[in-house]
């Protein structure tokens, strides 16, 4: 896939990429991105307790955030240790990470959600394999092959199905909420996918949820989003469980799932990885009749279905095999170094 991003300079693009990805590699990175979703999908059916208990939605991010920044933290901290320029460097990298793809990409839905079904949300959010697509055309004027288009139309067809989304009404502001989580998530793979040996992904991960977990501090200390707990027993799985063991697990859940993403899209590239993320929507109906009691309809194993199909059309097409990274325009490095500077 031509690399969408090769003019973002927020992540100096990394150099010595391989002309051809091993496939391998490949798959290593697309069994990460499976199980990415796998870890985030498992997020929102243990907080939904939570928010019905009386916790607010800035209360659950703090400790859920704050967890997932504590088990990364030791790759950050390493980093820092072998170069002492590191934010300096990547600072920037650090905020934007922070800031859009962990707390945008939450407040936005979650703001979306507020003002239309949660249905509806959830589909416009998931708009963001299309809106890769169509990045990757504006940005390179080359268009989708037939199979990445049939792809994209049978994905977005099974997620329509998936998220059922009869009857719901249109509302302007619910959408532009939503589609800004979209580009958030956006944002997300393309960061992702430009890390390499100046900035890893782990390390990129991390410093991203130290940065995600000041700001909803921030909002918090500010009153900006309102702050409440409650003690009360949360029932999962037919049990009761105290509100901060969930918070600790989905945490846990939430630190894996941006470990193994961030390390999977450099290896299958934003747009596959993408569209592999549309399984996060699968395993979260999996997880919402496993501990909801919350069965999905018929219909909606048959968007399962086509949301799998189309994820394989689009790992079918030719040019998934070729450049994942543009390295004819490297970005140099903030202080001056270039981006073929090896990592200290």
């Amino acid at each position: 896939m031509t690399n969408p991003t090769a003019s973002l300079p927020i992540i100096p693009a990394p150099l010595d990429v391989p002309r051809q990805l091993s496939a391998g590699r490949r798959s290593a990175g697309m069994a990460m991105a499976v199980a990415s979703a796998l870890a985030f999908s498992s997020s929102g059916p243990l907080v939904k307790p939570l928010l019905e208990n009386g916790w607010t939605l800035g209360s659950a991010l703090l400790v859920r955030i704050g967890m997932a920044a504590l088990i990364l933290s030791p790759f950050l901290i390493r980093a820092v240790a072998r170069e002492r320029g590191l934010f300096r460097r990547h600072g920037l990298s650090f905020l934007a990470f922070g800031l859009m793809p962990v707390v945008g990409c939450q407040l936005f839905y979650f703001s979306a959600m507020q003002r239309m079904p949660v249905a509806v949300a959830l589909l416009i959010q998931y708009l963001a394999p299309v809106l890769l697509v169509a990045w990757v055309w504006l940005r390179t004027r080359g268009r989708p092959s037939r199979v990445v288009m049939a792809g994209t139309v049978v994905a977005m067809l099974g997620l329509v199905l998936v998220v059922d989304i009869a009857g719901a009404r249109f509302d302007f502001w619910g959408t532009v909420l939503a589609l800004g989580a979209a580009v958030c998530t956006c944002v997300y793979f393309v960061m992702a996918e430009r890390t390499g040996d100046a900035l890893p992904p782990l390390v990129l991960a991390a410093g991203g949820m130290v940065v995600a977990t000041a700001a909803i501090g921030l909002l918090l200390l500010t009153g900006i989003l309102p702050f409440a707990v409650d003690g009360a027993l949360a029932p999962v799985l037919g049990l009761d469980v105290p509100p901060l063991l969930v918070l600790v697990w989905v945490g846990t859940a939430t630190g894996i799932a941006y470990a193994l993403g961030v390390t999977a899209v450099p290896r299958t590239g934003s747009r596959l990885a993408s569209f592999i993320g549309l399984s996060e929507v699968l395993f979260a109906l999996g997880f919402a009749w496993l501990l909801l009691n919350e069965a999905p309809a018929p219909v909606q194993f048959l968007g399962g279905a086509l949301i799998l199909i189309g994820v394989v059309l689009v790992r079918l097409d030719p040019a998934e095999s070729t450049v994942l990274s543009s390295v004819d325009d490297p970005v140099p490095a903030a202080g001056g170094r270039d981006a073929r500077s090896p990592r200290p």
